[in-house]
């Protein structure tokens, strides 16, 4: 069960924010507003293809990094 405690002073707003990032970290806000209506199978190839782009990216970046230190290594 996914739920937030509220701590002795704290505002109701407050709590509920750090309830919002949790399920947002885990996706579960996504999740249910991609349930919230049909979703054609075009439709979900092209979120697919977003989220691996984003995924790439990423991957990308850092796998960057690793070569070229490697490289400025193995010159040395």
């Amino acid at each position: 069960m996914r739920g937030v405690i509220l701590k002795k002073g704290e505002p109701v707003d407050r709590a509920l924010k750090r309830l919002k990032t949790k399920l947002d970290a885990e996706g579960i806000l996504e999740e249910m507003r991609r349930r919230r209506a049909f979703e054609t199978p075009t439709e979900r190839k092209q979120r697919k293809l977003r989220s691996a782009s984003k995924r790439n990216k990423i991957r990308w970046r850092y796998s960057s990094a690793q070569t070229n230190a490697q490289a400025a290594v193995s010159e040395d």
